[in-house]
């Protein structure tokens, strides 16, 4: 892969947490998703459990794409930005600060660092 194609699956990730899609498709099987406050999720059982907790909590969450800053690197793609939304308590937050950490191979997400103030919710 190359780093059009790595960065375009990272993009895809992101895109569709905004519009409610699918994002199973994108994770390799025995993938490992971290996100605060729920720790590290390894495998599809997991992941999928916590992308699931997350929904349950998240009404609305939209990242600002025109102003991700990307590195990438071999098979690490780093997307840093910021976002707003709603959560189904009410509460909302704009201009969240976050970073994902991604490792993409073959086509799929092998490992996913989300890192955020897991309190954004309070800004």
């Amino acid at each position: 892969m190359n780093d059009e194609e790595r960065k375009s699956i990272a993009v895809e990730y992101l895109k569709s947490l905004d519009y409610g899609r699918d994002i199973f498709h994108l994770f390799a099987e025995d993938a490992e998703v971290f996100f605060p406050n729920w720790g590290v999720a390894r495998g599809a059982v997991e992941y999928k459990r916590l992308f699931s907790d997350l929904g349950a909590r998240v009404e609305v969450f939209i990242h600002h794409h025109a102003y991700i800053n990307w590195i990438i690197q071999g098979d690490m793609v780093v997307a840093e930005g910021s976002s707003e939304g709603k959560l189904k308590t009410g509460e909302s937050w704009t201009d969240s600060k976050w970073c994902d950490v991604f490792e993409i191979r073959d086509g799929k997400i092998q490992r996913l660092y989300i890192y955020l103030d897991p309190e954004y919710s309070r800004y």
